[in-house]
């Protein structure tokens, strides 16, 4: 079993910064992928940025430019750094690792942009 914990959400304004972070245990001894997706009331949830071993940086299109992840592989914790936040950013964020090709979801984590 893999557990996530993620933290760092809240409210801020339009403009502001939110950092998240996802911190993952258990049995991740061969983490495929690590990364962010979200989902607003209403829709369906959607990739925000992604990063498999080795590989490069994924971002949704919406985002780039402003959002930047990373990961801490001693620590096993990836992190969302959202800068220039706008209101359509608000949602409730995922955390995702896939371990050995089977997907593990945080428990969610709500960020609102609102002035």
């Amino acid at each position: 079993q893999v557990q996530l914990v993620e933290s760092g959400g809240g409210l801020v304004q339009p403009g502001g910064s939110l950092r998240l972070s996802c911190a993952a245990s258990g049995s991740i001894s061969s983490i495929y992928a690590m990364g962010w997706y979200r989902q607003a009331p209403g829709t369906q949830r959607e990739l925000v940025a992604t990063i498999i071993s080795g590989g490069s940086p994924n971002y949704a299109d919406s985002v780039k430019g402003r959002f930047t992840i990373s990961k801490d592989n001693a620590k096993n914790t990836v992190y969302l750094q959202m800068n220039n936040l706008k209101p359509e950013d608000t949602a409730v964020y995922y955390c995702n690792v896939v371990v050995l090709l089977v997907p593990y979801w945080g428990q969610g984590t709500q960020v609102t942009v609102s002035s």
